[in-house]
């Protein structure tokens, strides 16, 4: 998702605000209300649900679980790891820009020369859990990875952003 033209290219950053991630940070907030429902029943010996009380463990299970949704939430509302990538050839110069947690250091902006490119490296590792990620390979510097590694990218998808990102940049393509 993102823009190009002849001269300039930016590619916008989700981050952490996916569906996925919507789900569990309200799955864990109302099970935890639930986990400390039923550990009130069993403080006040009554039966505010129909479960089986079980005390001090089920108030510990919704005191982690609220703390737990209380981070989701925060990341999602702060939008942490959203950014953009922007590529311009008119400048000749590079901005990755992202957004962390709240603090000194909120944003993170890097820059490079288009001329420091090395090259576009795709980095593949099967297994298991298989993982495909696109790097930017920098002179002096170390890989930047363009994707997030919990993106998962088809061998086709990454091949194609990484063949259009080569021939935007003028830059050969590495496999690893």
């Amino acid at each position: 998702m993102g823009w190009q033209s002849e001269k300039v290219w930016i590619e916008l950053i989700r981050g952490s605000r996916k569906g996925s991630n919507f789900v569990w940070a309200f799955i864990l907030f109302f099970g935890s209300l639930e986990f400390l429902l039923v550990s009130t029943s069993s403080y006040l010996r009554s039966n505010l649900i129909f479960f089986f009380p079980q005390g001090i463990i089920m108030t510990f299970y919704g005191m982690s679980g609220l703390f737990i949704s209380l981070y989701l939430w925060s990341m999602l509302f702060w939008n942490v790891g959203g950014g953009y990538d922007q590529f311009d050839k008119k400048s000749g110069v590079i901005c990755i820009f992202r957004w962390v947690f709240p603090g000194r250091n909120r944003r993170v902006v890097l820059r490079f020369l288009i001329k420091d490119i090395r090259s576009i490296r795709i980095e593949v590792k099967e297994g298991f859990y298989t993982r495909r990620v696109l790097y930017m390979d920098i002179r002096g510097q170390k890989a930047i990875a363009l994707t997030r590694t919990d993106e998962f990218l088809t061998p086709v998808e990454i091949e194609k952003r990484a063949a259009e990102l080569a021939s935007f940049l003028c830059v050969p393509i590495e496999v690893f």
